[in-house]
């Protein structure tokens, strides 16, 4: 690991300004993508900025329409919440099911979706819902946010303030996880509101988060398990590496979408 400049700034501005001022600044919340791979020689950020200090940063707040989660809740906080247990059950059995009981204790709902890993849960949960992601700057929609493998919509002087989740009639949340990490070799998480819309948010499977359009015309037609996982979903863009095949996930997708209609 390379010399490195600490910050722990109490505000955003501060952080924002901090940050701003770095050719090669990073932004630090939980830690558990950016310390293993300074420690591994990927990253050499010049700056360091931590997000952990900030007061006021984590938090939910759960209305009659939407769950509203501050960037610096823990995973754990989440799985545990009683409100959102009540509200959007899916959303906290999704959080008790990332990583270990010391990630869980550690990582942070915004540093997981701006982060965006392909295999991370969060940003399914925000295309499965349709939730909203609210900077210092702007309010993103959840659709527009995620843009590729590590990539997100965000510029260098924004940081994730909270997450706005709308409360929907029926969700689920499905996952092959990989036995060793507990990284999503293909997750979904799905999702119907009152009007009988459905979302079905895909990660895991390919390059970047992203919606299975197919299964959710499906499920517009006949909202069913059998609708579902008889929807084939096509191999070409998704992941294939030694713990599973591109063919072999979009198997799964089909096959995790029934199992959430049928959980749901």
């Amino acid at each position: 690991m390379e010399n490195f400049n600490y910050h722990r700034p109490a505000t955003v501005a501060a952080a924002v300004a901090a940050l701003k001022k770095s050719k090669d600044g990073k932004f630090l919340a939980g830690g558990h993508t950016l310390i293993p791979t300074m420690k591994q020689g990927l990253a050499a950020p010049k700056d360091v900025v931590d997000l952990t200090a900030i007061k006021g940063f984590s938090g939910i707040k759960v209305s009659k329409t939407a769950v509203t989660i501050k960037a610096g809740t823990t995973h754990q906080e989440v799985a545990t919440s009683k409100e959102i247990k009540k509200a959007i059950p899916a959303l906290a059995e999704m959080a008790g099911k990332i990583g270990g009981v010391h990630v869980r204790h550690r990582g942070t709902i915004g540093g997981s979706i701006a982060n965006n890993d392909p295999a991370a849960d969060y940003p399914s949960a925000c295309m499965g819902l349709g939730a909203t992601i609210e900077t210092n700057k702007r309010k993103i929609e959840a659709d527009k946010f995620f843009t590729g493998m590590f990539e997100t919509a965000l510029k260098k002087d924004e940081v994730i303030t909270a997450v706005h989740f709308p409360i929907p009639k029926k969700a689920s949340h499905q996952k092959f996880p990989n036995p060793a990490s507990r990284y999503a070799m293909v997750g979904v998480f799905l999702s119907q509101n009152a009007k009988g819309q459905v979302r079905v948010g895909v990660t895991g499977a390919a390059p970047c988060v992203f919606r299975a359009k197919d299964i959710e015309a499906a499920l517009a037609k006949e909202f069913s398990a059998k609708a579902a996982a008889g929807t084939k979903v096509a191999a070409k863009g998704l992941l294939s590496d030694m713990h599973a095949s591109a063919d072999y996930r979009a198997h799964l997708i089909s096959v995790l979408a029934g199992r959430a209609v049928a959980a749901a």
